[in-house]
């Protein structure tokens, strides 16, 4: 059963009451902090998926290559699709993308397919909705380019167009405004195992100017930030990062890893693409006085080198542009996979020729240090060059198996496991129990949104179907 944190939901009564403070916000989210509707229309428009585009993706997907045993399908037709984050209760994935939708992704009847694709919170302007990430207790985080919003109890309230919201961070408080750009404003977050917020937070320039410095040092531009859920306590936890896409806690030690792309211009093989390990707060990872591994920037060649600089766990083919990333906790995949990372390379755009645009894997020893990468999956760069999909993000679902989002082509693929070298059988469906939907019933629901000061019921928000399908199936994944 998903259980509310009452100091959560006092927080956001709080935030909802001053109007003051929603001075930069449009008038949507000053009525949904409210808990008031919009008037958006409760009939929200959905992305198809059985037209020519999902045949036509699942055509790419045939000549996918990966080890024996492994098989990949399509999960979902979503456009621009980019990180992802997965309910904790209900079968749904949220995912961000770069421009200003942000969807909901859902698989009611458990087939491992997703039914239906639509925008969450349609009556909300977003802005570079990249990343989102949820609480251990449902709070669903979205990192925009210089904004972070909360939604408290998500996955019970995205059928309707307005849901329970709250600002962590305000609009333009993430970064200065002079500093918005183009460029490296996609964020990624995750909730720690201390509870708190992480958000990385790219530059906005190739190799920065040493005039920017002390100001992106200060704010945590070119590194990670965290903070509480509430907004308070904003600290820099590591610095030194040019542009990081992708990050994940090691559940063995509570180790924060992330990748980091490194700098455009110096030749088609260096300097490397990084994945980094943090073993403790306020870690320097040597951007701009190196450009990726031990290569150092033709800007700051001559620049003294930090003593605390940290050098990458493990090194990249160049110019692959790694992002997305996930330890594999699961077993359903075969022992190797245990404990280690998977990743996604979005592919080079400034190359002679192309490489990325695959799904990596990552070994982590015993010791808490990564082995040598290898290819995971491949296929989606042909042979000429040309680019048929593009991963950016990776997944892990309750059964094991791995998603894989794809902007270009617009798509979440899965991948799974039905070999016999180790693993679990793959299960079609969940037991109540397992998804943590054992108790998901009207009065549920009810008692959860009364202790967040909410009126009104279920039903009311559009929800009415979820007791139905909870007592026709018990649950479905």
């Amino acid at each position: 059963m998903m259980r509310i944190s009452r100091m959560m939901a006092a927080l956001l009564m709080a935030t909802a009451l001053p109007m003051t403070a929603l001075a930069q916000s449009d008038d949507s989210l000053a009525k949904m902090r409210e808990f008031r509707t919009t008037g958006t229309s409760l009939d929200i428009p959905q992305i198809d998926q059985k037209g020519e585009t999902a045949d036509r993706l699942r055509g790419i997907l045939e000549d996918i290559e990966m080890p024996e045993g492994f098989e990949i399908d399509l999960f979902a037709v979503v456009p621009d699709a980019r990180h992802m984050a997965l309910g904790n209760s209900v079968p749904v994935v949220f995912v961000g993308t770069r421009k200003d939708k942000f969807w909901a992704v859902t698989d009611r009847d458990g087939d491992r397919v997703a039914d239906e694709v639509k925008e969450f919170a349609p009556a909300l302007d977003l802005a570079v909705p990249n990343g989102p990430c949820m609480t251990p207790d449902g709070f669903l985080v979205l990192a925009e380019h210089n904004r972070v919003l909360m939604f408290p109890a998500a996955e019970f309230f995205y059928e309707s167009p307005d849901v329970a919201v709250a600002e962590v961070v305000p609009q333009g408080e993430l970064i200065p405004v002079e500093e918005e750009s183009f460029n490296h404003g996609a964020r990624v977050c995750d909730i720690g195992p201390d509870g708190m917020l992480y958000i990385s937070m790219g530059q906005p320039h190739n190799v920065p100017p040493a005039e920017k410095m002390d100001l992106y040092n200060e704010v945590g531009m070119g590194g990670i930030i965290r903070l509480n859920t509430d907004g308070s306590g904003r600290e820099v936890y590591a610095r030194g990062i040019r542009n990081s896409v992708g990050m994940d806690f090691n559940p063995a030690n509570d180790e924060l890893w992330f990748t980091d792309n490194q700098v455009d211009g110096m030749g088609d093989d260096i300097p490397p693409g990084e994945m980094n390990r943090i073993t403790a707060s306020g870690q320097n990872f040597g951007f701009p006085w190196y450009g990726g591994g031990t290569t150092r920037t033709n800007e700051y060649m001559d620049a003294e080198i930090p003593a605390d600089v940290v050098n990458p766990e493990a090194e990249y083919t160049a110019h692959a542009a790694d992002l997305g990333m996930a330890f594999y906790g699961a077993d359903a995949f075969p022992a190797k996979y245990h404990g280690g990372i998977f990743s996604a390379q979005h592919g080079s755009w400034n190359r002679t020729t192309p490489v990325g645009a695959r799904v990596m894997f990552t070994p982590v020893g015993e010791d808490g240090s990564a082995g040598e990468p290898e290819v995971f999956a491949e296929g989606w760069l042909t042979e000429n060059g040309e680019y048929l999909g593009r991963p950016v993000d990776v997944a892990i679902m309750k059964d094991g198996s791995l998603l894989v989002s794809d902007d270009f082509a617009g798509a979440i693929y899965r991948i799974s496991y039905s070999g016999s070298e180790g693993g679990q059988p793959e299960d079609s469906g969940m037991e109540p129990e397992e998804a943590g939907m054992e108790n998901m019933d009207m009065e549920t629901m009810e008692e959860n949104m009364e202790d967040m000061g909410m009126e009104g019921s279920p039903d009311e928000m559009g929800m009415e179907h979820m007791e139905t399908e909870s007592e026709e199936t018990e649950t479905s994944n």
